[in-house]
């Protein structure tokens, strides 16, 4: 189902992508945090990946009250990957921004994304700095990242430079390099990062901008062995490329990473993961 009218109005600046699969719990909070953006001009591009529970007809009602929403709903599962390939062929925004469907924009997002984007034309994607909260909404943790595009190259090979619902990407930049590849999933966002890295600038801000939301059970929580299997993967495919340094560190970090994979928990990695990488 597509409003096909809405595709039809003038060209936003921003063009935000939302996949939605089974989120009824947390998707109106999700949706609002971007309607209520101090920066008004985008289209929210929402697409549904055939949910099962009350997701489609929280969409529809937010649809009906704001124009901005585009409301779309696959006519079976394709998953994250092509699901989002799917909104980002309709987008028609100079940026895109993408989110998730249960964390919660902080509202001048947008904005100062934009502006840094305005500022710095040879930057292809900008990220930001994330508060961690539980599903009850409670506060439990920050996660920065690197901010400079030498220190995200530098720390490319060792974990995901970005948090991935957060990202503003530059349209021209991303139709450069193209979408998100399924042959890569679940790592396909890791393997876009290294690809728009060939063409452009990185860069993050230190402004948190986003709440990302631990949901026990989540594919991010819950890692399984072919989400490491397939990030090893996607590093050793670029492992060679020279817009990127795998030096002998990320080498012997690599090899250890594989090796963990197969001897050590994953929900212990993950305890050891945000220990080190979140502070409170």
């Amino acid at each position: 189902m597509l409003e096909k009218e809405k595709l039809k109005e003038a060209s936003p600046v921003i063009s935000v992508v939302l996949p939605v699969y089974n989120a009824e719990k947390y998707i109106a909070i999700a949706i609002e945090s971007v309607l209520d953006q101090t920066f008004s001009d985008f289209e929210f591009i929402i697409v549904d990946d055939c949910s099962t529970d009350a997701s489609w007809e929280i969409i529809q009602k937010y649809s009906k009250r704001d124009k901005r929403i585009v409301a779309l709903r696959n006519e079976v599962n394709l998953k994250g990957c092509n699901t989002l390939n799917k909104g980002l062929k309709l987008a028609k925004g100079k940026y895109i921004a993408r989110m998730d469907n249960d964390d919660r924009c902080y509202p001048d997002r947008f904005e100062k994304q934009f502006n840094f984007m305005e500022s710095h034309p040879e930057v292809g994607i900008v990220g930001g700095s994330m508060e961690l909260i539980d599903e009850s909404g409670n506060l439990i943790g920050k996660r920065t990242y690197n901010l400079s595009d030498s220190e995200i190259r530098k720390n490319i090979f060792r974990y995901s430079p970005f948090s991935h619902p957060l990202v503003m990407i530059r349209k021209s930049v991303l139709d450069k390099v193209g979408y998100y590849n399924p042959d890569h999933a679940p790592s396909d966002d890791y393997d876009l990062y290294f690809r728009l890295g060939m063409v452009s600038q990185f860069a993050n801000m230190s402004d948190v901008i986003l709440q990302y939301r631990m949901v026990h059970g989540s594919m991010t929580f819950s890692l399984t062995k072919n989400m490491e299997l397939t990030t090893i993967n996607v590093r050793n495919l670029y492992s060679r490329n020279p817009h990127y340094r795998f030096g002998f560190a990320d080498r012997i970090y690599n090899v250890l990473h594989y090796i963990s994979v197969f001897v050590i928990p994953s929900r212990l990695k993950i305890y050891l993961f945000n220990l080190m990488r979140n502070s409170r």
